[in-house]
């Protein structure tokens, strides 16, 4: 079986080599080719909550050649229609995409490959790409998983041959909900992805902050509402029903959910936004992925997302160099509250 992850950052990277380390072979593609020399020559270096180095296979996209079973797809949404429809051409015939990508990609991917050539995977780990070749893993080892599911047509060879290929990493959770897993994965993102940026920190940043976690769990309610309105049922979370952990409808329950979010979310305090790694780097992050979703679905089903709104309109502000990412801005919610 060939098999590929496009897109090899951070995430990528620290899954090629956990399953090259664990027996697999997998080509780590990537289009920084300082990245792609420094695995090539000195191997992907893990550091963190977990400390290895193991040899990597590393290519760019233009070395690509020959067809594969299994492409895992890592890069931002941003450019999805362009990205799939080049890799079509090395999907083999019975080939899947499998989509790690935040919000929810897979309608798109299906419309270029087939839905009987499409997967979804919710990842539930963060990393940071600190240096060439090196990733550091800021989620802890014991929390490490997958929930993965597939659009229709997909057969029981290709859902388990996908499954295999990530169990060389952490637990694969097969996901009957997709639908329901990636709203609860936006919803995470959301919250402490989009109000991380906003305050330039870690998911912790957040998660230990008084004031941010009063604007955490208003973030929260918008996204069940919203989902909810769309007929969605939120999928468990690392075996958590976070809907009935976080959803309130009177101020007690509001208070209650509000203190229990730290707890929640201590093991994967360390992770930094992949949308603020993009912004301090200069590139164009991925909120209209994330937090936009959510408005743009709001707006349809009639439901309001003020906090949301203004998480994107910050990070849109932020990324035309019009404001500067730190702890402060978390009371430009103040009116909100």
């Amino acid at each position: 079986m060939r098999a590929m992850i496009y897109g090899a950052g951070s995430l990528g990277t620290v899954l090629g080599a956990y399953i090259t380390k664990n027996g697999g072979q997998i080509d780590l593609v990537n289009r920084n080719k300082a990245h792609v020399d420094a695995l090539n020559k000195k191997g992907a270096k893990i550091t963190g909550l977990a400390d290895f180095c193991v040899p990597v296979k590393a290519i760019t996209p233009d070395e690509l050649e020959g067809k594969y079973d299994v492409i895992l797809l890592l890069t931002k949404q941003l450019k999805n229609a362009e990205v799939v429809t080049s890799l079509k051409d090395y999907l083999a015939d019975d080939g899947v995409v499998v989509t790690l990508q935040n919000g929810l990609p897979e309608p798109l991917i299906a419309d270029i490959v087939g839905k009987n050539r499409t997967m979804g995977c919710v990842v539930e780990w963060g990393a940071t790409l600190s240096a060439p070749g090196v990733c550091t893993l800021t989620s802890h080892p014991d929390s490490l998983s997958f929930h993965m599911g597939k659009m229709e047509g997909i057969s029981d060879e290709q859902f388990d041959k996908v499954k295999n290929l990530l169990e060389l990493m952490c637990p694969v959770h097969t996901e009957e909900n997709l639908l329901g897993a990636r709203w609860s994965k936006l919803l995470i993102n959301a919250t402490f992805s989009g109000l991380g940026t906003v305050v330039g920190g870690t998911f912790g940043d957040v998660a230990g902050d008084k004031k941010a976690r009063k604007v955490a769990i208003r973030c929260i309610k918008e996204v069940i509402d919203v989902g909810r309105a769309t007929g969605v049922t939120f999928a468990p979370v690392q075996g958590k029903n976070i809907t009935k952990l976080f959803y309130y409808k009177n101020p007690v329950k509001r208070a209650i959910a509000t203190m229990i979010i730290p707890i929640a979310m201590k093991k994967h305090k360390d992770i930094e936004p992949s949308m603020l790694q993009d912004l301090k780097k200069g590139k164009q992050c991925e909120i209209e992925s994330i937090n936009g979703v959510v408005c743009e679905w709001g707006k349809k089903y009639g439901i309001k997302t003020p906090i949301n709104d203004r998480i994107v309109a910050i990070v849109k502000k932020a990324q035309a160099g019009g404001v500067q990412l730190k702890k402060e801005n978390i009371n430009l919610f103040k009116d909100l509250l």
